[in-house]
């Protein structure tokens, strides 16, 4: 029991806890601008908007799913399973392939029967794919939230720094951010997994260093807009600190363009994550990831007969995720666009 409470413990402190501080961070972020009345009106708006509105539903259930998987209790062959897994523990596992809702094992001389029926067939290990499709949900998440915990932050700060103070501030910046945009984003991605080595926080951490440069572009120009209104330069009349200015009056104000650039970036993180898998150099071996269904699906093609439900369920997965996720930033860009009244 001693053994079993120590590994939940390490599971929540390499994982979970880290995930549930980045989104905390995000969300005090985006709490921070959401007390103006452009927020309040962009809410509005957002709530008209059906599209807006199916795609948050789809991606609040993908965010969902991944949740049940992250959160363990104690119990199963390693001392803690997912609560997903309490859900699922009924599937049966098979010996080899199957076909989708198919009676019997793929090219089984013997036609062997099956020990269940399967929505979307098995995979060469014979574990229900539509599981596995499931399960990938909580690398999505973890890689989400740790890579925008890493990049949020530090766009958001150094864009504000740079179109605020400006001068020496901003060219250091403009230095920083022109240097990693010169590199290859894949190449320097694989150069940092190669000498970090695989995990899905050294992946986050790459993803992070090289994912702030188009935050900090888009916040240091509205800050620069910003700075020349007549509200900002109240505040300097009235003696209110660099730090005042900074987090109560032009930090709410470039929160909208953070929030659109988060939930874009979302998907770019998703789709970064299955790329680097593919190439073999993302989640490590026995993390269930959709780049990794893919890489694996795609000698599966060349089978007779072609075993196409692996590749095909992780490739619908994530691009409904990535879809959701990018009809949901251009819903809040509309939301958020001052032309609208």
């Amino acid at each position: 029991m001693k053994e079993t409470l120590e590994r939940l413990w390490e599971h929540w402190i390499t994982q979970d806890l880290l995930v549930i501080a980045g989104f905390a961070l995000v969300f005090w972020l985006l709490r921070r601008g959401a007390r103006n009345e452009r927020w309040q009106r962009a809410f509005q708006r957002m709530k008209r908007d059906r599209s807006g509105l199916i795609s948050l539903a789809v991606v609040l259930l993908y965010l969902g799913i991944g949740g049940l998987e992250m959160l363990r209790i104690p119990g199963g062959p390693y001392g803690t399973r997912s609560i997903l897994d309490v859900f699922t523990a009924g599937v049966a596992q098979e010996k080899t392939y199957s076909a989708p809702l198919a009676d019997e094992l793929l090219n089984s001389p013997r036609h062997e029967k099956l020990n269940g029926r399967h929505l979307l067939g098995t995979d060469v290990l014979g574990k229900d794919v539509l599981v596995q499709t499931l399960k990938a949900c909580r690398t999505a998440l973890i890689i989400g939230a740790l890579t925008s915990a890493i990049y949020v932050p530090l766009g958001a700060l150094l864009g504000i720094l740079a179109g605020y103070f400006r001068r020496r501030v901003d060219d250091v910046v403009q230095y920083l951010y022109s240097t990693l945009a010169s590199i290859p984003e894949v190449l320097l991605l694989v150069a940092i997994l190669m000498v970090l080595g695989k995990g899905l926080g050294t992946m986050a951490l790459a993803l992070g260093v090289t994912g702030w440069v188009t935050l900090c572009r888009l916040v240091r120009g509205e800050t620069m807009r910003q700075s020349e209104r007549p509200y900002v330069a109240a505040a300097r009349a009235l003696g209110q600190s660099h730090r005042n200015i900074v987090l109560r009056h032009l930090l709410p104000n470039v929160m909208h363009l953070v929030l659109i650039s988060f939930v874009l970036g979302f998907s770019g993180i998703v789709l970064a994550e299955a790329v680097l898998s593919y190439l073999g150099v993302g989640a490590p071996v026995g993390t269930s990831s959709w780049g990794a269904m893919i890489d694996s699906g795609r000698s599966e093609l060349a089978r007779d007969p072609a075993v196409w439900w692996n590749i095909s369920a992780a490739a619908t997965a994530l691009f409904i995720l990535v879809l959701s996720l990018n009809i949901l930033g251009d819903s809040l860009r509309r939301a958020f666009d001052p032309k609208r009244t």
